[in-house]
C-alpha cells in the first residue's frame, strides 16, 4: 500500500510538473528540437530540474540498500551501448520530434489533446507490443 501512495504521489508530482512547465505543449517540444530556426530553451530548464533533484536522490540512494518501501534497489544498467539501445533511441526521438510528445506528456495531453492525443497513444502502444518480436530479428542479424 506504502508503495502505491509514493508511486501517485510521484505520478502526481511529474504531471503536475509537466503541465506547469508547458512539457504537455507539442509546440514548446518541438520549439526545443528547432535548433536552427525559433529555437526555445525552455525545455532544458525542465530537463535542468529534473536533473538536479535525481542527483541528490542517486547520491543518498548509494549509502542504502533498501528504498524506503523496504525493496532492493535495481542493479546497475550495463554501460556498454549496444544495438538495441542505438536503434531504440533514435526510434523513440523520430517519434517525439515528429509529433512533439514523448509518452509522459502524451498521456497528460489525453485529457485536453483531443484525437490526436488518442491516435499517438494507441500508436505508442502498437509499437510497444511490436517491439518485442522485432527485437528478436534484430538480436539474430547483429549476431551473424
Amino acid at each position: 500500500m506504502q508503495r502505491l501512495v509514493i508511486s501517485a504521489l510521484s505520478g502526481g508530482l511529474f504531471g503536475a510538473g509537466l503541465l506547469v512547465s508547458g512539457m504537455t505543449d507539442t509546440t514548446k517540444v518541438q520549439g526545443w528540437l528547432d535548433v536552427f530556426g525559433a529555437w526555445d530553451p525552455t525545455l532544458a530548464f525542465v530537463l535542468g530540474g529534473a536533473i538536479l533533484p535525481m542527483l541528490v536522490a542517486w547520491h543518498l540512494t548509494t549509502k542504502r540498500a533498501v528504498s524506503l518501501v523496504g525493496e532492493p534497489f535495481p542493479s546497475k544498467p550495463d554501460p556498454r551501448l549496444g544495438h538495441n539501445l542505438v536503434i531504440g533511441s533514435v526510434l523513440f526521438g523520430a517519434g517525439w520530434g515528429l509529433v512533439g510528445l514523448c509518452p509522459g506528456p502524451a498521456i497528460a495531453s489525453l485529457s485536453w489533446g483531443g484525437t490526436g492525443g488518442i491516435v499517438f497513444i494507441l500508436a505508442m502502444i502498437g509499437g510497444m507490443l511490436a517491439a518485442p518480436p522485432i527485437r528478436v530479428q534484430v538480436d539474430r542479424l547483429a549476431a551473424i
